[in-house]
């Protein structure tokens, strides 16, 4: 029976073209107005680690000014003096923890002819790796003894190792960095987390780092932060001036699994604010935060207030789409009136009646939806070509099929409902209402 409703479904549609090509118009249209929005969002909004996302805790204390709140309403900095850093992860009191900051750093190939270029770099520690499950392609990151050492190692990315190592088995090597040698443990698979969970406040949508070095090497070697740095008030005496300044630069990740292993972390920073203050450091009220993966990006507004809104938008012109694909199938429905009093005097059931429209409307909606992704692809089309010059621009307009799927979808579900109210009409027509016509 199914595909004889389908035959019908076809017929009807070749026998008004027009009535079925706006209908099929309106939908894609709206479907790609909507998808195109809804595709940024979903990027920007997705879980970039879905099987980690709630062991992972980014950690905040508040050692801002007494005076003057970091940000309304009273919240913590987003990140950590180099003290407060180091003495936390000095301490060990999670199950993993990662100390980092944003670097750059200039390779110097070991190949004659090659120039130098200059690198992305993260210093961090070796928690890093297993805790972000960085893909390995070669070797694996380093360990904590490492860290306590000040060892001369580094994990490279794909890019990298293919540029000075000819995509070779390149642990073991000598990474040439700012004059000074690395032996490298690893070499990281293409891996482009988005967002860029780790480091949101130095731009979420950034591609990852080329290069990782020690936190420790890097400090010992005074090499200073390329991300964000703010100050509540200025430090003095050069390096070890800014160490021990009140300057927020680094960010600490721990690994915290249940929720008891989580309430004691809390009590341990709690502890550790209180001896700051005794110390005369810290004079705000207690206002320690950790916050998971997804709580962090929320916290972060990842998602632009922007986005929401034009979603918001998008939406209503879905809708007044299908308010017109009501308008059209109404429409088709009073020419076929004939047609339908005949069916229903021949004995077909006002059952029969409704699977027979609901069955077309679902093909009208999976046409629409082939042509809106169509139109969505468009759209994101015209978002790159508008703010091209963003580095990240082209990470957020990539269409992947679970937005092909839900594009289809929507449309298909999208014309069911707007042929409900049509459908229900044409049911209600009575069989000898147009055979006098006939």
């Amino acid at each position: 029976m199914f595909r004889y409703y389908l035959k019908l479904g076809l017929f009807s549609i070749r026998k008004n073209p027009m009535l079925s090509f706006l209908m099929v118009a309106a939908i894609a249209v709206g479907i790609g107005a909507c998808m195109t929005i809804v595709n940024v969002d979903y990027v920007m909004s997705g879980n970039p680690i879905p099987h980690r996302s709630d062991l992972l805790y980014h950690v905040q204390v508040d050692s801002w000014d007494t005076n003057d709140a970091y940000q309304e309403p009273d919240l913590p900095p987003e990140q950590l003096t180099y003290q407060d850093g180091n003495a936390l992860w000095q301490a060990n009191a999670a199950r993993r923890q990662t100390l980092s900051y944003k670097a750059t750093r200039v390779v110097q190939p070991g190949t004659q002819g090659e120039r130098p270029f200059r690198a992305l770099t993260r210093s961090t520690t070796g928690d890093f790796f297993a805790m972000f499950d960085t893909p390995f392609i070669y070797g694996g990151g380093w360990d904590r003894s490492a860290d306590l050492n000040e060892e001369y190692v580094v994990v490279i990315d794909r890019e990298v190792n293919d540029r000075v190592f000819g995509g070779a088995d390149s642990v073991g090597e000598s990474l040439v960095l700012n004059g000074k040698a690395y032996s490298v443990t690893g070499v990281i698979d293409t891996w482009e987390p988005l967002p860029k969970y780790y480091d949101v406040n130095n731009g979420p949508f950034d591609e990852s780092e080329d290069v990782y070095i020690p936190f420790s090497v890097s400090i010992a070697n005074e090499i200073d932060s390329s991300g964000n740095t703010s100050c509540w008030k200025p430090s003095e005496g050069g390096w070890d001036g800014r160490l021990a300044s009140e300057c927020i630069w680094v960010q600490l990740w721990v690994e915290l699994q249940g929720e008891n292993e989580k309430l004691d972390y809390l009590a341990f920073l709690e502890g550790y604010v209180e001896s700051q203050k005794a110390v005369g450091r810290f004079g705000r009220p207690m206002n320690n935060r950790i916050n998971d993966v997804m709580e962090w990006m929320e916290y972060q507004e990842v998602v632009a207030e922007d986005v929401n809104v034009l979603l918001g938008i998008a939406i209503m012109f879905l809708v007044v789409c299908l308010l017109n694909t009501i308008s059209l199938l109404l429409a088709k429905v009073a020419r076929r009136s004939g047609d339908i009093s005949l069916r229903r005097a021949l004995g077909a059931s006002r059952r029969a009646v409704f699977a027979q429209y609901i069955v077309e409307a679902g093909m009208i909606g999976a046409v629409g939806g082939i042509f809106g992704v169509g139109m969505t692809w468009l759209g994101l089309q015209g978002i790159r070509g508008l703010y091209g010059e963003l580095d990240f621009i082209a990470r957020l307009v990539a269409m992947d099929w679970p937005i092909i799927i839900m594009a289809v979808g929507l449309a298909i579900i999208s014309a069911l409902a707007a042929a409900l109210y049509p459908t229900w009409r044409a049911c209600r027509v009575h069989p000898a209402s147009q055979l006098k016509a006939l």
